[in-house]
């Protein structure tokens, strides 16, 4: 299977692109922000699997992702499945915030989604097998969370996004879901305080922060069933 990963430097990318990797998968991942992270990465990977490629590129300009996804394409003869996982934060009052900043998020969050989408759905329209998306979202676009006003409508905007694209490309065998992840243990929740974690934790029914691997394991389960499509997926320990 050839997979192509978008934030596959850090975090539910990263364990992503390893776990794959590790399966006998080609894989493909793509970062932009930790120069240091991607070399690390992109070395474990081809310690893995020589067939391995990274690319540094920002998945918000639609140029940079169909260079990444098309240079992927040429090199494995086609993309079955693209994981859609990169993403940013910002925590703060919707007041408080800037048009860069809430332009940011957008640009990165759901037009990186649209665009990776967009560039890899033209391929797979061209093979019999069809192929697969699954983009990686968050509770808070289910429910919404205070201080992340503009986050929360990326990750909302994802899930119809998903769920409509399910519905246009499923005549061409082409499966679209996504997961909506609770908190998980990344850098993305490094901003938390000791007493806050704890605190989130003691609202999460599991008491506990989901494993990057745990998210990974829901990942490997839609990528082989095939009967699955336009679903958001919830992860989060019961929380929501």
């Amino acid at each position: 299977m050839r997979i192509f990963i978008t934030g596959g430097t850090k975090g539910i990318g990263q364990a992503a692109a390893l776990h794959f990797a590790k399966c006998g998968h080609h894989v493909a991942i793509c970062g932009n922000s930790d120069k240091i992270a991607w070399e690390q990465t992109s070395s474990n990977l081809r310690l893995i699997n020589k067939n391995s490629l990274s690319f540094l590129g920002n998945v918000a300009n639609y140029d940079d992702a169909a260079a990444m996804i098309d240079a992927a394409i040429n090199a494995f003869g086609g993309i079955d499945v693209l994981i859609n996982n990169a993403a940013i934060s910002h925590v703060g009052f919707f007041a408080d915030m800037k048009p860069h900043q809430w332009q940011r998020l957008i640009d990165v969050n759901l037009n990186g989604v649209i665009n990776c989408s967009h560039v890899a759905v033209r391929q797979m329209l061209s093979q019999e097998a069809g192929g697969a998306i699954i983009n990686i979202s968050s509770i808070w676009g289910n429910v919404g969370a205070s201080c992340e006003a503009v986050y929360s409508a990326t990750k909302g905007g994802i899930n119809t996004f998903t769920k409509a694209l399910a519905k246009e490309l499923g005549g061409a065998n082409i499966r679209i879901n996504a997961i909506a992840a609770g908190v998980v243990q990344t850098g993305m929740n490094d901003f938390l305080s000791e007493a806050e974690a704890e605190e989130l934790m003691s609202q999460i029914p599991l008491r506990r922060f989901a494993t990057p691997q745990e998210i990974v394991e829901a990942l490997d389960f839609i990528v082989s069933s095939k009967y699955i499509t336009g679903q958001i997926i919830t992860i989060d320990g019961g929380l929501t």
